[in-house]
């Protein structure tokens, strides 16, 4: 793809998603994650009432008289966005591929952020992390983070989603607001995940084909695995066969649900067919109660 469409592409999904984070998202993100944390402001004279968890034993010591810290609420925020791009991500059976649903959606977020002035980083990751951009203000940075969706070319096509939250825990110190999104196709993140989802407020996004969960009736039919390359012929006319594809689906969706509700993080499910909109913004809206 020559730089003359890639940024053609930007500027579509600037535009597309841009308009939904300003008359859907932005009120809404904003009521879900705005003053949740709590930076020092300043220390003054204990009074009756006061918690003493807030005592500030330093400044008590130096003046003989209680002292305690007083916080206010932080109002700039970091969201950190996790895409998976690995092969499985390419595929797609209706008029886009999950990566194409996967870039609209954490473009709609990055912007929903600017709008509230707040920080987006990007982590782009397969098996290993392909790519971190740390988190930065502003409009120009958040294009950067579309055309890196777009036109980036994995090293590797398999899926690795506890070497990504380690990779996260290791780079992100502050309480940062996380959205993971990907097939969630893998398992044994859980021990990760919940070291993660103990300091930051995560929010798994999986974005599915309708052939993800079951394969129709087709006959015997070349089948490429995404994540290997490996192709051999399945014959889909085979109950059993169709029966243990749809058992092996479930088994990693429950995987995924179970995971994320036993940490404390959030879930929404998309499919490419079914669109976005009403699903973030009934989380949000959960959320912010």
């Amino acid at each position: 793809m020559d730089t003359k469409e890639i940024l053609k592409k930007v500027r579509k999904i600037e535009i597309k998603t841009k308009k939904l984070s300003n008359n859907i998202f932005g009120g809404e993100y904003h009521s879900s994650f705005k003053g949740r944390g709590m930076t020092f402001s300043e220390v003054r004279q204990y009074q009756f009432g006061d918690d003493v968890r807030t005592i500030d034993w330093n400044v008590t010591a130096r003046y003989n008289e209680p002292y305690v810290k007083v916080f206010e609420e932080e109002r700039e925020l970091t969201m950190m966005l996790m895409v998976d791009i690995s092969g499985s991500e390419f595929f797609g059976t209706t008029n886009q591929f999950k990566k194409d649903t996967v870039t609209e959606i954490a473009a709609t977020l990055a912007f929903s952020a600017t709008q509230n002035n707040d920080k987006v980083g990007l982590i782009l990751f397969s098996d290993a992390i392909e790519l971190y951009i740390p988190p930065k203000k502003g409009k120009s940075h958040v294009l950067r983070i579309i055309r890196e969706l777009i036109e980036f070319q994995p090293k590797s096509k398999q899926t690795n989603i506890s070497e990504a939250l380690k990779f996260l825990s290791n780079v992100m110190k502050k309480r940062t607001i996380v959205f993971m999104l990907s097939d969630f196709m893998d398992e044994n993140y859980e021990r990760t995940l919940k070291i993660a989802g103990s300091k930051h407020d995560i929010t798994g996004i999986r974005v599915y084909d309708r052939f993800d969960e079951e394969i129709p009736n087709l006959g015997l039919v070349p089948m490429i695995d995404a994540e290997t390359g490996n192709v051999q012929l399945v014959n889909t006319s085979s109950k059993n066969i169709r029966r243990n594809y749809k058992a092996n689906a479930l088994k990693l969706t429950d995987y995924y649900q179970n995971t994320f509700k036993r940490s404390g993080s959030g879930t929404i499910n998309t499919r490419v067919d079914e669109g976005y909109v009403k699903k973030l913004l009934g989380y949000f809206k959960q959320k912010g109660r």
